[in-house]
This record gives structure tokens, sequence and C-alpha cells, in this order.
């Protein structure tokens, strides 16, 4: 009966935790769970989670998650650890397999809090913009590996310019990484030696290819907000009306790999939306930080 009772207050524990208010206080990432249920968007105080039209904060610590990334089996991030969880300042990279609650550590640690960080969906290839030298990247720029951690190589970037803004990773091809710079959207097809500029449209700001592997969403800012999506063939744009945004622009943008007409962004000021129908409508679901 002791036993019971405990069981019973534990779950309603759990229940008023996730009944808490949910802020967006900051917005590092955007990223589905591979079965499409929960929408994920990392913060600076852990993960908050959309499912069935709520939100809540999700099982697991607190951390400040940036770079968040997430592929069909795993979630990747970097960042800063919540107080007294035992990890050193910043984490490096580290990997969940059960969506979020619990983490292993990549390397790094103590070394780099990388803000630039993308996987693909279905071969795990990590890239990640390196800011400054460590004791295993030994120079700035891009860098990738294959065997999460184990191993990395720097990438020439020829022919990429401005500063970095965002980097995706195609989902099967682990050789195809796209990377969002102040001078527009570039395109490597060999992990990272040469980029060739694919579009313009003002400042960089998201990219993010289709599960497909044909197409790359592209988020810019030239004087308006602007979203397009392009074939990864040749480069050909398509144009998506956003939302009204004011003083906004897409910092973040994720397909639910379930229902693939569905999408959602995240915005410079933490508002975030939803489309059901590959961007022909939208729906609000946070206004600048405040959960709906």
């Amino acid at each position: 009966m002791i036993f019971r009772i405990a069981l019973l207050l534990l779950a309603a524990l759990a229940s008023v935790t996730q009944a808490q208010p949910v802020t967006l206080h900051h917005v590092h990432g955007l990223a589905y769970s591979p079965d499409g249920k929960q929408l994920m968007v990392p913060s600076h105080h852990g993960l908050a989670v959309y499912e069935n039209g709520k939100w809540s904060k999700a099982p697991g610590p607190q951390h400040d998650y940036m770079g968040f990334t997430a592929t069909a089996k795993s979630l990747y991030s970097s960042g800063h650890p919540a107080p007294r969880s035992g990890l050193v300042n910043p984490f490096g990279i580290i990997r969940s397999r059960d969506g979020g609650k619990t983490w292993d550590k990549l390397g790094l640690e103590g070394e780099t809090d990388f803000h630039l960080l993308a996987a693909g969906w279905n071969n795990n290839a990590i890239y990640v913009w390196n800011p400054e030298p460590s004791s295993r990247l030994k120079s700035p720029g891009l860098h990738y590996t294959f065997n999460d951690g184990f191993t990395w190589k720097r990438a020439t970037a020829s022919g990429l310019a401005g500063k970095p803004q965002a980097l995706a990773v195609h989902p099967d091809d682990r050789g195809v990484v796209a990377v969002a710079t102040s001078q527009g959207l570039y395109l490597s097809r060999d992990a990272g030696e040469r980029f060739d500029q694919i579009a313009g449209n003002g400042q960089g700001l998201a990219a993010s290819f289709d599960l497909d592997g044909a197409h790359i969403w592209y988020g810019a800012f030239g004087g308006r907000p602007t979203l397009s999506r392009l074939s990864v063939q040749d480069g050909v744009p398509i144009g998506v009306a956003l939302p009204p945004l004011t003083d906004d622009a897409v910092a973040y943008i994720a397909q639910n790999p379930a229902r693939r007409s569905e999408y959602a962004i995240a915005t410079f000021e933490r508002s975030v939306y939803l489309t059901k129908d590959a961007g022909k409508s939208w729906r609000q679901i946070a206004d600048r930080g405040a959960a709906k």
C-alpha cells in the first residue's frame, strides 16, 4: 500500500511539472520526434514540447541547449549544463537516444559550445562550425564526423563566403551539406570541400533539407523576411508565403517525418508557427515566447 501511494505521489508530481506554464526564453533549434507526435523547442531552460495542441516541459535535465538537432534515432546538442547536473561547462557535444531524458557525452566537454551544429536524419553525419581551436579541432571553421565524434575532419569550404548563420545536412547523403551565410545559401556535394552559391535573396538565416532529399528550405532577410523551397538538383526556388512577421524573420525550420506536408518554423523573436499544407496556411502556437 505504501509503495502504491508513493507511485501515485510521483505521478501527481510529474503531472504538476508537465502542467507548468511554458515560456520560450530563447529558441536554439527546432525538431520533430521520429514519430511526428512532438515538436521540440530547445531553450535556455530545457526542452519545451508541443503535442496534441498543448505545450509542456519535457522530462530530463533543464540544460541550456545550443545547436540542437535531431535524427531518426538520436538527438544531438551542444550548450551549457543545468545547475547540479554534474556536467562540465560547456558540454561540447552530447547525444540522447531517449528523447532528451538522458544524454551521453561525445567529447569536447569543457572546451567548445557549438552554436552551429547539424546532423543527417538517416545517416547521423554531424557537421559543426568550430568557433575556435580546441584539443581535437585544431582550427576554426567547418568540421564533420561520421562516427559520433570518434574522429573529426576539417572541411576546406572553398567557395563559401560570408558569416555562417545555419547548417543543414542531407538526410541520406552524408557528403551533401548546406550553409546559410550573410551572403546567401551555399551547397556542397563533397563533404564541404567546395561550395557553390545556390541562393541570394539577402542575408541567409535558416536552412533545412526536406526528408525526401530533393529539396531544401531557406529562410533569409533582404529588407523583409522570406522563405523559399529550392530543388537540390538545379536550385530553382519556389517562394513560400510567410505569416505576418513584424521586425522578425525565420530562424529555424523543421519537417514532420510522419506527416511530411506539416512543417514548423521558429523566429528570432521566439514565435512558432505550424503549417499542415506545406506553407499555404500557418497557425501560430507561440507568440514572442508566450505559448498559445
